[in-house]
């Protein structure tokens, strides 16, 4: 890659009003996960009012008084923090290219997911209301009208369920924690101890979600897709699936607390 970019890359990272955005967008993905796991846990009590999902915590969002001047507050801080990873995967230099390259696709995949977490904060600001379950189905619908569309409906599945795992091994193992700086004792341990959590319990929202897409892919069903929300409501009639739905909402909102400590110690 070419210096200029890397150089480039690495003064925009100094920035010190660009790192307060990133980390302020850390703590708008913390809130976004505790509404999520709120409202998994509503889901539960409710019978499956509540929608479990991000455009559902958004929508919540909107709905409060000032709750459009948060949604652009938070369109502003994920796009930050979207921006920055993007820029850090430019201007990585220490590890081997084999090591680097992967490490930059890491970074590039994060900046992605921020990116599109803030559209959907966007959209929702200027009055649409998506929903991911429809979403899913519609794109399930269009994979299984061309030849060979199964194949790829049931890869886009395993995808996301192998997603799932990875962040059920990351959580297992704690190896967020190279990007942390944790202070030493009893803290630590504790904000280590929320990472775990909820790292755990998204990966097995994933697993689930990826689950909801393979079954569409074997019925050949379009309507049996669906995106959390969906995910979240088909572990209703499994054995211990409301147990498992309450893991994951508490695991949610875990995983938004700890996003508020990451934002104080991530190593941007």
């Amino acid at each position: 890659m070419d210096e200029r970019i890397r150089s480039a890359a690495r003064s925009a990272e100094r920035s010190s009003p660009f790192r307060l955005l990133a980390r302020g967008g850390y703590v708008a993905n913390g809130l976004i996960h505790v509404l999520i796991g709120s409202l998994v846990i509503a889901a539960l009590v409710q019978g499956g009012r509540a929608r479990a999902d991000q455009a559902g915590a958004l929508e919540a969002i909107a709905s409060v008084p000032l709750g459009l001047a948060v949604l652009w507050a938070i369109v502003v801080l994920l796009g930050a923090l979207g921006a920055f990873h993007g820029v850090h995967g430019f201007a990585l230099r220490r590890e081997s290219r084999r090591e680097r390259w992967g490490r930059r696709l890491s970074e590039w995949g994060q900046a992605c997911a921020f990116i599109v977490m803030g559209g959907i904060a966007a959209v929702i600001a200027v009055g649409a209301r998506p929903d991911p379950d429809e979403s899913a189905q519609e794109a399930s619908r269009g994979l299984l009208g061309l030849p060979g569309g199964w194949a790829l409906l049931g890869l886009a599945g395993a995808g996301v369920g192998v997603a799932g795992i990875v962040w059920i091994v990351m959580g297992v193992g704690r190896s967020f924690r190279k990007q942390l700086r944790l202070p030493q004792g009893r803290a630590g341990r504790l904000i280590s101890a929320l990472g775990a959590v909820g790292f755990v319990s998204k990966g097995i929202a994933l697993l689930a979600v990826g689950g909801l897409l393979i079954s569409a892919t074997v019925q050949r069903d379009p309507e049996a897709a669906g995106a959390l929300d969906a995910a979240v409501g088909s572990l209703r009639g499994l054995p211990f699936g409301e147990a498992v739905m309450l893991v994951i909402g508490a695991g949610f909102i875990v995983y938004g607390v700890f996003c508020v400590f990451r934002a104080r110690l991530a190593t941007l």
